[in-house]
């Protein structure tokens, strides 16, 4: 091959690379950046957990809370972990804010996003019909509406980066209506439905979706909580246990199956595994025992 040859192909390779990055440069700034992570209600619990997790691996992490102070605080603590972070005023409910703050999020990131983490939400105990009409919209505002602008806005980012993941947190109470957390329960069956619909429908785009399930955890969430069914299980796991859950689900791993679900803590999974092979009829005994109903 001559010098004019070898030049000629050199080019014409050169020109196809090129061409390829400019029709799919999310793929390529996805291969060059570190990994990212967009968490909701980040400031204190289960999601300030998870963002020094995630921020200890080495993720870019996105945190976001209505808490400016604890926000603040976070982002000290993830530097100091020595990782990166952007961080915002979000409240999960403001279709218009949540746009604005994944933009200044894309921009940060380069336009990936590896992992989105809906955990935002509201726990409101109490007798279905002593508590008023705003109290059990307001959770489903928060637990549901928040969960449906995270997964609306977010989709273009998570479709443009490979091997993209959705985690929702959803709750034990999902396996079976809890008296005295009806309507808690309730938003977090929704939260299930849409996990295990979009893992089928978005499975095309690349991106997996998936449910954590813990049962209670120590937060302020449910500090004062007292029902039938935590009298029966207690409040035992931590926020360091769900955001370990949470990452791990999140890493490759060898499965025999496809896995959607994510039980957190034994009481969980022997619930969770007792549902899917106990009749109906036994399943609600349990709970009945559990709830004292």
């Amino acid at each position: 091959m001559s010098a004019s040859e070898d030049a000629g192909s050199y080019s014409a390779v050169s020109f196809r690379l090129t061409a390829l990055l400019q029709l799919s440069p999310t793929l390529y700034s996805s291969d060059m950046s570190q990994p990212t992570v967009f968490i909701t209600g980040a400031a204190a619990g289960i999601g300030r957990a998870t963002a020094l997790t995630f921020a200890a691996a080495g993720y870019h992490v996105g945190a976001y809370d209505i808490d400016e102070t604890g926000l603040a605080s976070l982002a000290k603590e993830i530097a100091a972990k020595g990782s990166t972070s952007t961080t915002g005023i979000l409240d999960v409910t403001d279709t218009a804010q949540f746009t604005e703050r994944l933009k200044e999020f894309d921009e940060a990131a380069g336009g990936r996003l590896d992992v989105l983490i809906n955990n935002a939400g509201i726990l409101i105990a109490g007798q279905f019909a002593e508590q008023a009409i705003e109290t059990h919209r307001k959770q489903f505002d928060i637990n549901v509406g928040g969960v449906l602008n995270g997964l609306l806005e977010a989709f273009p980012d998570l479709k443009k980066t490979r091997g993209a993941q959705v985690v929702n947190l959803c709750s034990a109470s999902a396996i079976y209506g809890q008296p005295e957390l009806a309507t808690y329960g309730a938003t977090k069956f929704a939260v299930r439905g849409l996990t295990e619909a979009l893992d089928l429908e978005w499975h095309k785009h690349d991106i997996a979706v998936k449910a954590m399930w813990p049962l209670f955890v120590q937060t302020a969430m449910t500090k004062g909580i007292q029902t039938g069914t935590t009298g029966s299980l207690g409040i035992k796991l931590t926020a360091q246990d769900v955001a370990d859950a949470i990452f791990k689900s999140t890493q490759p791993a060898k499965r025999i199956y496809h896995k959607v679900h994510f039980p957190v803590g034994l009481p969980s999974k022997a619930l969770s595994m007792g549902s899917r092979f106990s009749p109906v009829w036994l399943t609600r005994e349990v709970n009945r025992r559990l709830s004292h109903s």
